[in-house]
């Protein structure tokens, strides 16, 4: 009887106790992973928003297939190397030339699509575009129709995959350019560097299943769903 008492005592110890005098057991914590330097945003409008310029399924691969794989290899190059802690996507872009090719693409493919969706909104509700951005853009190319002709011709003469753009210069002056891959006019290895307002991708991903082969159609489409009231707060954001 006196030893069930004794057993009964033990069962009711602590549990991170073994007994008298010995030394508790360290609790059994499962590791925590640490949160990802980058994610993806949702999109800012529903995936059939774009209709018929973009169709719903092109939106769906594009963001959730191909964007979340620039993120997830972002990640990933930049675990990869210490000194790339905490550094904003900006930065990564800005020094994409000396950085690794891995960092280089990926954050460029992250940053450019970002900015991408962000360009756009549903036919009809996009905002205005500003007086200002008006008068810069007939300044600089002679009226609207004469400047989405130029862009257009840019972007049909991408050879292969690679972006257009609109930017503004470190004279303060519009200016429209064309970059390779995931390359974009912030990146130190850029042939024309500028601050981008308005920027569309000529990849064959983001048009061939509405397109096909006809990217200078795509490309004229695509000013339906431009949202000017964004593009216009850029170019006032980097002419101050």
């Amino acid at each position: 009887m006196k030893r069930l008492s004794i057993l009964v005592a033990a069962l009711t110890l602590p549990t991170t106790w073994l007994g008298m005098g010995m030394a508790p057991i360290a609790a059994q914590t499962t590791p925590v992973p640490a949160p990802a330097a980058f994610t993806l945003a949702p999109l800012p409008y529903a995936a059939d928003a774009l209709e018929p310029v973009i169709d719903a399924e092109t939106m769906r691969i594009h963001h959730g297939k191909h964007h979340q794989a620039y993120v997830d290899n972002l990640n990933k190059a930049v675990a990869a190397d210490p000194s790339l802690a905490g550094v904003p996507l900006e930065q990564l872009v800005t020094r994409a030339g000396a950085l690794s090719a891995a960092v280089r693409n990926n954050a460029g493919g992250h940053w450019n699509h970002t900015f991408f969706w962000e360009t756009m909104a549903p036919a009809g509700s996009g905002g205005a575009i500003s007086p200002e951005l008006s008068a810069a853009i007939d300044a600089q190319f002679g009226g609207m129709d004469k400047f989405k002709a130029a862009f257009k011709a840019a972007g049909t003469a991408r050879f292969g995959s690679g972006w257009v753009w609109l930017i503004v210069g470190a004279n303060g002056k519009l200016a429209i350019t064309s970059t390779p891959n995931q390359d974009n006019p912030l990146m130190d290895v850029a042939e024309v560097k500028g601050t981008p307002v308005l920027g569309n991708d000529v990849w064959e991903h983001a048009y061939y299943l509405k397109w096909q082969n006809r990217r200078g159609d795509y490309l004229d489409g695509w000013w339906q769903v431009v949202d000017w009231g964004k593009v216009s707060a850029r170019y006032a954001a980097a002419m101050r």
